[in-house]
């Protein structure tokens, strides 16, 4: 209590441990869930060791499984993208050839387009 200034740095330096700690062991937590490669009884068995002893069961997760947790991770991040894009494809539709062709037809139609590019359009329908 001689230095309150070293002791509000201490206090920071505590809150921002703590809080790296948290975010260290939910990524566990979800990691331990999200691992294929092991049974339900082994994700059980290790999250009933992270959470009985924390400092323990953290630590030997990390030497044990921790060069795996990235792979996971990118795997996890990679199979969402591609099932957003099959949505976005899916959602956004490029239509029928014949969808296709009605609407150069009725662009033609409309004097929107000339022969030319109507049949270089056609074409490019086509082939």
């Amino acid at each position: 209590s001689d230095f309150p200034l070293l002791n509000a740095v201490l206090l920071t330096l505590y809150i921002m441990l703590f809080i790296y700690w948290l975010f260290l062991l939910i990524t566990i937590v979800v990691d331990i869930f999200r691992s294929h490669d092991i049974g339900g009884f082994a994700k059980a068995l290790w999250l009933l060791f992270v959470m009985i002893l924390p400092l323990l069961g953290v630590l030997v997760y990390l030497i044990a499984r921790g060069g795996s947790m990235h792979e996971r991770q990118v795997a996890q991040m990679r199979s969402q993208q591609d099932a957003f894009d099959a949505y976005v494809r899916q959602a956004a539709g490029s239509g029928s050839t014949a969808d296709e062709l009605a609407k150069l037809a009725d662009l033609k139609a409309k004097g929107s387009i000339s022969d030319s590019d109507y049949e270089a359009a056609k074409a490019k329908i086509l082939g």
